[in-house]
């Protein structure tokens, strides 16, 4: 489950907060002005979102060696032209 809070509340209410995200495996998306700023997560799941974005950079990583020689123009209007593909399609 995700709580919604503000950064007022959150500051009051540190140890159940943390109640929730240790026992209930809950998270906790803290609010500042109206704006989420900060999610206070299981241990677990930040150390599975670290490993998924170690291996999302090195794809992206793979991904821009792998078009280092294209030109950039060429490159955005081949991209261009699929999302118009796309779009035809959906």
């Amino acid at each position: 489950m995700i709580t919604e809070t503000n950064a007022v509340h959150f500051r009051q209410n540190l140890g159940e907060m943390l109640n929730q995200v240790q026992y209930r495996h809950d998270s906790v998306v803290i609010n500042k002005d109206g704006k989420p700023v900060a999610a206070l997560v299981d241990a677990r799941l930040f150390a599975r979102i670290r490993r998924m974005q170690a291996r999302f950079d090195a794809l992206a990583a793979r991904i821009e060696a792998g078009f280092a020689a294209t030109p950039e123009a060429e490159g955005l209007a081949e991209i261009d032209a699929t999302v118009m593909q796309i779009r035809k399609q959906g």
